[in-house]
């Protein structure tokens, strides 16, 4: 696993940015109408672009742990240097499950797993990103195999029909931000401050086997109260109380589930990396001690 580190600058934050003596933050109006019908059809939405159950014990099954891991890595490392949207990266990583799921194949090869991301992200940039990506720019960040063009394409269309053209995703980084989003007089300074730790975290949870048993809104939920615990405890408890009234109990429960390992693996990261501005390079580190240990 050479070359894991990226540039710095992807998920930083101003040199400032984990200053926690703002304003306190008022909640917006727990009666937002609005807010509540669209996480609820999110909610809704999610079980449409979500992998099987048991997802998490066909890649254990087949030794594709530790190869996804490294598909993602990359993924992530092509967001910091070609400055692509979170969003984007989150879409890829969504094709890169459903396909594995849908297709359960059991003799996978890492090159078929290489050919597959690339379709992901080059996928996920066409439908997300203003400017898209060349075949070979996509293919010039530390692969292990090089593909012509023309089988990229046919993978595309093999990927597009499996994943029957829905693209637009319900992911963990969608719900973090929709939650995000809805705490009021956030202006862009404190925001950063929220969102970025928020998908760091989210960045990690992809890495990590164990958050595959777990809905995308799960986990998204979970990053955002851990987030909250640390830089905004004060509004926590009240911000994720109101979430929680919006779920089942069944959802509940593995909210406080997903919130517990997360936070778990949330300390081991503090005590290992005392960084500053949140960036790709911690991203990596940081999970890469999630799928080894």
């Amino acid at each position: 696993m050479d070359n894991l580190l990226c540039d710095e600058v992807w998920l930083s934050s101003s040199e400032n940015s984990l200053e926690v003596c703002a304003p306190i933050i008022a909640l917006k109006n727990y009666e937002n109408e609005e807010f509540q019908e669209a996480f609820a059809l999110s909610l809704e939405k999610e079980l449409s672009y979500m992998h099987e159950p048991h997802y998490s014990n066909y890649l254990h099954s087949n030794n594709l742990i530790f190869p996804r891991c490294k598909v993602i890595q990359w993924f992530i490392k092509c967001g910091s240097r070609f400055n692509l949207s979170f969003g984007t990266v989150f879409w890829a990583v969504n094709y890169l499950d459903r396909f594995v799921c849908i297709c359960q194949c059991h003799d996978w090869k890492y090159w078929m797993l290489e050919l597959l991301a690339i379709a992901c992200l080059s996928i996920a940039t066409k439908f997300n990103e203003v400017s898209g990506l060349s075949l070979h720019e996509i293919q010039m960040e530390d692969l292990d195999y090089s593909f012509q063009s023309n089988v990229i394409l046919r993978m595309e269309m093999i990927l597009l029909k499996a994943l029957g053209w829905r693209l637009n995703s319900v992911t963990s980084y969608s719900f973090g931000e929709m939650l995000a989003c809805n705490v009021q007089n956030l202006g862009p300074h404190l925001y950063e401050n929220l969102i970025s730790p928020v998908t760091e975290l989210l960045f990690q949870a992809t890495l990590d086997q164990k958050m595959l048993e777990f809905r995308p809104s799960i986990v998204g939920i979970s990053a955002l109260w851990c987030t909250l615990d640390q830089l905004f405890p004060s509004i926590s408890n009240t911000y994720i109380a109101y979430i929680m009234r919006l779920l089942n109990q069944s959802q509940k429960d593995d909210i406080i589930k997903c919130h517990e390992l997360m936070g778990t693996q949330t300390s081991l990261c503090s005590e290992n990396y005392h960084c500053g501005p949140l960036s790709p390079t911690t991203v990596l580190l940081n999970t890469t001690r999630i799928y080894d240990s």
